[in-house]
């Protein structure tokens, strides 16, 4: 894995300026870890992907993450800070899927991990139970009540359940969830930090202003786009300051 240099911040946003959050997911991954094929990438775990995008934010833009939420008793903005390492280190997950199983009503169910294609198929179900559902069907491999095998269709909403917690537990970066509480009102609640989004408003963000400063510096000296990228951030401020 290698930090997203400036050429690499606007190739990666003007890519992935029109895709969903899961083809950006892999996008960004893609451009930070050229050494990992496409097909390495997409069969990820949602926890492992997400592990991935932390550590490739860190070393292209730091560990601490600084965001803020909207209180919704009070509708104060909270802010807040997170150190991706702490996160990564909390819930740490094996590279390597390991088989699945868990016993819920009589009903042994062995399954996998979701991954980046599964996310892609529920893109289209039209509400939440409908994507729920598929999730099920495609990543539990066999179900089985004493001794018979059973249709998926066939698990009770407990199994269900209790299947969704056993896949939170088993990939746990495939949801973070932050406890905040409202300076103001004293309300606290959990949000769930959604590394995809966060990383992603941050690299347009970066993108825009590396435009302006290409906009600024080729105005003043004429020189190419990519000579503009090549320099390192503090020589391109130097000259930004020299030009205005």
């Amino acid at each position: 894995m290698r930090p997203l240099a400036a050429r690499d911040l606007l190739q990666v946003w003007e890519q992935g300026e029109g895709q969903h959050p899961v083809d950006r997911a892999l996008t960004l991954l893609g451009a930070g870890c050229p050494e990992s094929s496409w097909e390495e990438l997409v069969t990820l775990s949602v926890g492992q992907r997400d592990a991935l995008l932390l550590a490739l934010r860190e070393l292209t833009l730091g560990s601490r993450l600084d965001g803020f939420a909207t209180c919704p008793e009070c509708h104060g903005r909270v802010e807040f800070a997170v150190d991706s390492r702490e996160l990564r280190a909390a819930n740490e997950v094996e590279r390597e899927e390991p088989k699945l199983t868990l016993t819920s009503e009589e009903v042994e169910i062995r399954f996998r991990l979701p991954d980046s294609r599964d996310l892609a198929a529920i893109v289209e179900c039209g509400d939440a139970e409908a994507g729920r559902h598929l999730l099920v069907e495609r990543c539990v491999l066999q179900a089985r009540k004493r001794g018979k095998e059973i249709a998926v269709d066939g698990l009770s909403q407990v199994a269900i359940e209790a299947l969704a917690a056993r896949l939170a537990e088993a990939d746990p970066l495939s949801e973070v969830s932050l406890d905040l509480r409202c300076p103001e009102c004293d309300h606290t609640w959990p949000v769930m930090l959604d590394i995809v989004s966060f990383f992603w408003t941050e690299v347009a963000t970066q993108a825009q202003r590396l435009l302006q400063e290409v906009h600024t510096l080729a105005r003043a000296y004429g020189w190419r786009e990519a000579d503009i990228l090549a320099m390192s951030a503090q020589r391109r401020r130097s000259y930004l300051e020299m030009a205005a």
